[in-house]
């Protein structure tokens, strides 16, 4: 977790708590884990994965004659492709956690670092359904009045819109 100190509208890192894990082989088996799902997911997207595919699936194909194309024969086709799907699901799950995990860090570091935005919007990820939605119905509301001003130039944040709010609650 990074906590910021806003000085001269510049962010230092302020301090920075790094998780205990329970063991060093946890550890271990982890950083052996996530490099191993990144090169995995890299050679699984790469068009030689999808050729090889290709190649064993028209190699079952030419085999279906000499085997009858019995029930063995799909159940073979069927058995690999689902323990393979199965196996990388997570495996590409692991590695998708890990890069939304980076973005999300980016986005926020970008959020924090410019003193002209609300760092409101920091860690968003964390609020619940309900209030993303809120937050949507908001930024629709911001596109419409965009579009009837008709002013790329004009600017307008969640502080200018609760300015506007509580001027109106009067």
């Amino acid at each position: 977790m990074l906590f910021h100190l806003i000085i001269n509208g510049h962010v230092h890192l302020f301090k920075i708590f790094k998780m205990k894990t329970k063991s060093k082989q946890k550890k271990g088996l982890k950083k052996k884990f996530t490099e191993f799902s990144k090169v995995f997911t890299k050679a699984a997207g790469s068009p030689f994965a999808t050729i090889g595919a290709m190649l064993v699936i028209i190699a079952w194909l030419i085999t279906g004659p000499l085997f009858g194309f019995s029930d063995t024969w799909q159940l073979v086709i069927n058995t690999g492709t689902t323990i393979i799907t199965f196996l990388m699901v997570f495996i590409i799950q692991q590695s998708q956690n890990r890069d939304s995990m980076a973005i999300q860090l980016k986005l926020n570091e970008l959020i924090a670092a410019n003193e002209k935005t609300s760092n409101r919007l920091v860690d968003i990820e964390d609020l619940s359904e309900d209030e993303l939605e809120i937050l949507k119905k908001f930024y629709i509301k911001l596109a419409q009045i965009v579009k009837k001003e008709k002013n790329i130039r004009a600017t307008h944040s969640l502080d200018e819109a609760e300015k506007v709010y509580l001027e109106k609650k009067k």
